[in-house]
């Protein structure tokens, strides 16, 4: 069981986003200096403008605006979808998919403090319990566990930390999307690019980017 407790895609952007769009991650100038922990909206959908905690500790989760362009992006995939949210952090990215009509969520996160966080957003949002699993561990070491037999997605989105980029850690996340699915990542610099995927598109704001990709096949 997944976690600890357990053709072609037409991409579309709102215009209107796409001038304003911005990503806010580490590693990147912004004028966002608070550490301590505290908390986002969920931006659209059923839970909208319900406060989730983030976790802090150096942790900058992508701002509200960002996640409704990213979001507006890939609302025609999201209805039904399974989704892998790697380095979750507050879990912000997998409960507005879930939100927006996501049929259930795989949350990736090494670090026990944001997994304890991303449990109580859930339960404090009445998150049905079948709608989300969770997985204490980097993402090799949920390869190296799910590999054999994976639990292939329809969407994978990758958010992680600018400061210490692990491209071919990133590229076995590819291993668990299904053929056709969507993979989203937020990064600096020229768009990686993985074996199997195709770039689709990317959305650039001064040193940080958001690539989306489909997987051929």
């Amino acid at each position: 069981m997944e976690g600890v407790n357990a053709g072609d895609h037409k991409i579309s952007a709102n215009n209107n986003f796409e001038l304003r769009f911005k990503i806010i991650k580490y590693g990147k100038s912004n004028n966002m200096k608070k550490t301590g922990p505290g908390t986002v909206k969920i931006t659209s959908g059923e839970l909208k403008r319900r406060n989730i905690k983030t976790p802090g500790d150096g942790t900058h989760p992508m701002g509200e605006r960002e996640r409704l362009a990213l979001f507006n992006m890939i609302s025609e995939k999201l209805p039904g979808a399974t989704i892998l949210d790697a380095y979750a952090g507050s879990g912000a990215l997998g409960l507005e998919a879930i939100s927006r009509g996501a049929k259930k969520v795989c949350f990736i996160e090494k670090a026990k403090k944001a997994i304890e966080i991303i449990r109580g957003n859930c339960l404090a949002l009445n998150i049905q319990e079948d709608k989300t699993s969770f997985f204490l561990g980097s993402v090799n070491k949920y390869y190296e566990k799910f590999k054999e037999e994976p639990h292939l997605k329809d969407i994978i989105l990758a958010d992680p930390p600018y400061d210490d980029l692990n491209t071919e850690e990133i590229s076995l996340l590819t291993h668990f999307l299904k053929p056709s699915g969507i993979f989203v990542l937020s990064h600096p610099g020229t768009s990686p690019i993985f074996s199997g995927l195709e770039l689709l598109k990317t959305q650039k704001y001064a040193s940080a980017h958001l690539s989306i990709y489909k997987k051929l096949g």
